[in-house]
């Protein structure tokens, strides 16, 4: 019983790991998450994780990709390992943290 909880435990992990990379498409428009990829206008939300896994390490609870004032940005939720959960605004082009805010 405690071998098959495991296993259920560390396929649902991965789904929702994988499901992450595909929430800031579902959000928007689809086809223009294409094209701004294809033109390198961002990044991938692959590289975009790599780069604040380091810095912000925790569970990815939401991201979103929006426009902004001009600019295009992953807004994305992570629950650090001390179970605070921060809302980070990161410049889809570049990769850089442009504000972060602890959500209550």
């Amino acid at each position: 019983m405690r071998l098959l909880s495991a296993f259920l435990l560390r396929a649902l992990i991965i789904m929702v790991l994988l499901g992450q990379m595909f929430i800031a498409q579902a959000e928007g428009d689809h086809d223009e998450t294409e094209r701004l990829l294809k033109s390198d206008d961002i990044l991938s939300l692959e590289v975009i994780l790599e780069k604040l896994r380091p810095r912000y390490p925790g569970k990815i609870l939401e991201v979103e990709l929006e426009r902004r004032s001009n600019h295009i940005v992953y807004v994305v939720e992570i629950v650090g390992d001390d179970g605070i959960v921060h809302e980070l605004y990161i410049d889809a082009k570049t990769g850089d943290v442009l504000h972060s805010k602890v959500d209550d």
